[in-house]
């Protein structure tokens, strides 16, 4: 299997062989055993790289008389998606703050990453935007169970009216079941139609007019990730809510 990229080579180079036998060993078949990597994933595994490496950096580089540019980033960072939390999560925002910052950086580098001639964007791959929102999905779920005992979570999908309670229930699951498809489509509908429409005209006219959609594509990658992480932290809200 031919690779586009220098990293999946050297990933498949390095941990290709053992990546093959755990797979074997758990009954899945690669379907290329010599190259178990592929280029989305590799790029995944970059981008996921990339983001320890700078927050060890602003770890290790800390400061409060002097703080260098990592340190300041990482403060813009914090203080945008902490806002953010706090206005839609509410009470105990702090712990949920982690995830969806890591959410929404982890979306948006591999978003920008289809701004480099050459790359797919890796979350034009509907594989990946599905992994992320399985993430997400049970990561919510798991703090509504938490929060509210597997009762009180469910009563909350009964809404306040008993009567109705027969009725609302079975569609408010397949309601909560449907976010699964719903933030994978959205991220990769529209990540997938971007790297599309940048394609053709880097095709069609390939200088300064594709520029453009170079430029909008930047804004879709933002705009797709700033969405995800403000329904992450929705669906937060909501499974951790309790009744007054």
């Amino acid at each position: 299997m031919a690779h586009s990229y220098s990293i999946t080579q050297f990933l498949d180079h390095l941990f290709g062989p053992a990546i093959t036998a755990f797979l074997n060993l758990i009954g899945i078949q690669p379907a290329d055993p010599a190259y178990p990597i592929n280029d989305t994933f590799a790029l995944e595994l970059m981008v996921a790289g990339c983001l320890i490496l700078f927050f060890i950096i602003v770890r290790m580089t800390l400061s409060v008389e002097k703080p260098n540019a990592a340190q300041q980033i990482a403060e813009m960072i914090h203080e945008f998606s902490g806002s953010h939390a706090e206005q839609i999560i509410g009470h105990n925002y702090e712990r949920f703050q982690a995830f969806t910052t890591c959410v929404f950086l982890f979306i948006v580098f591999c978003n920008l990453l289809g701004l480099i001639p050459g790359i797919v964007t890796p979350t034009s791959n509907p594989v990946v935007p599905l992994g992320i929102a399985v993430c997400t999905f049970v990561y919510y779920n798991f703090y509504g169970f938490k929060e509210q005992g597997f009762v009180g979570y469910m009563k909350h999908f009964a809404g306040p009216i008993w009567w109705i309670a027969p009725l609302l229930f079975p569609i408010e699951i397949i309601s909560n079941l449907a976010r699964v498809m719903s933030l994978t489509i959205r991220l990769y509908a529209n990540m997938f139609a971007s790297d599309l429409v940048t394609l053709v005209f880097f095709s069609l006219v390939p200088v300064g007019v594709p520029v453009i959609f170079l430029g909008l594509h930047a804004g879709v990658s933002l705009i797709q990730a700033y969405v995800f992480m403000l329904l992450s932290m929705i669906y937060l809200g909501i499974a951790t809510a309790h009744e007054h």
